[in-house]
């Protein structure tokens, strides 16, 4: 009950992250390079989401 009493009278404190995130304009993932993207790496499902992506793109042209 000791810690109880103690967390109902000074509260709880969260610690905050050590260091900021830094900020890299590197791509990190296949899924955002242009080859991925168009299809044109060679990959069967990678064809068929660029074909997708260019039906879903072209409705509201």
């Amino acid at each position: 009950m000791d810690d109880f009493q103690s967390i109902l009278e000074n509260g709880i404190s969260f610690k905050g992250s050590s260091e900021p995130k830094k900020e890299d304009d590197k791509v990190k993932t296949k899924a955002k390079k242009k080859k991925y993207v168009t299809g044109a790496h060679g990959s069967g499902s990678a064809k068929q989401k660029a074909k997708y992506r260019q039906q879903r793109a072209n409705r509201h042209k």
